[in-house]
């Protein structure tokens, strides 16, 4: 009798394990490339917030418009002009002509920049509020009154809160510390120094915001302590009069 041509069981059973394990590891190394590409994008994602961010804090104070606030001392007395900045570690003010909505083509912008906890070992964020400036008294809402300032004994402004809400633009995310410092410019020969806290009667010189990353890394970009020098060529009321 003539053998019929065939495979046996036992040569099934090889060819179906072969395969299995040959698909096996086709999905293990499209798992490890997929999670390689995943933690790329995030990366290039993570390094494009930081570079976008840099650029929008320097366009937010490049636009620096020095603009006065009517700020009341008391609700019964009337409303007295001063220059309108707000300078603190985790809270600044300030009019500018760049907006994120529509860049350097709408109204100037009342900022409010304010450094939040995020949650326990999850670091801080920067965020920040625009407001349409439409004259003194908008930029005067802000202000609280007048109080004493021991350090300089004159009477210097008081902002209310900085409020955080659905509104407002997160700047940058997941930082170990955010704080802002501001340029004094002094006579010969102290010349210069910088204050934590911003209590005189003009404006700053420059600004610097001072960001550390939560999470350091070779890949990553770290947000770099970037100064800003604030241009007073001419106040507001020169170019648009007295709003």
């Amino acid at each position: 009798m003539k053998r019929r041509a065939g495979i046996t069981l036992i040569e099934l059973l090889i060819a179906v394990s072969l395969l299995s394990l040959l698909t096996a590891g086709v999905l293990a190394a499209l798992r490890l490339g997929m999670n390689a590409l995943a933690k790329t994008q995030g990366w290039l994602a993570h390094n494009r917030r930081v570079a976008a961010t840099q650029r929008i804090l320097e366009q937010q104070i490049a636009g620096f418009i020095p603009v006065f606030a009517e700020c009341r001392p008391q609700l019964d007395q009337p409303p007295v002009r001063i220059p309108f900045f707000q300078g603190e570690p985790q809270t600044m003010r300030f009019v500018s002509g760049f907006s994120l909505g529509q860049a350097w083509r709408g109204y100037p912008q009342i900022l409010e920049f304010q450094v939040v906890p995020i949650a326990p070992g999850e670091g801080v964020r920067l965020v920040v509020n625009e407001r349409m400036y439409t004259g003194p008294a908008s930029a005067g809402s802000a202000c609280a009154g007048l109080a004493p300032e021991p350090e300089i004994g004159l009477p210097v402004p008081r902002f209310v809160p900085v409020e955080v809400g659905p509104y407002s633009f997160v700047l940058a995310d997941r930082l170990a510390h955010c704080r802002f410092a501001y340029k004094e410019e002094l006579p010969p020969p102290v010349r210069e120094r910088w204050v934590p806290r911003w209590i005189r009667s003009q404006w700053p010189a420059a600004i610097r915001v001072e960001m550390t990353p939560l999470e350091r890394g070779a890949v990553h970009l770290r947000p770099l302590t970037l100064v800003a020098p604030v241009r007073i060529n001419r106040l507001v009321t020169e170019v648009y009069g007295d709003w």
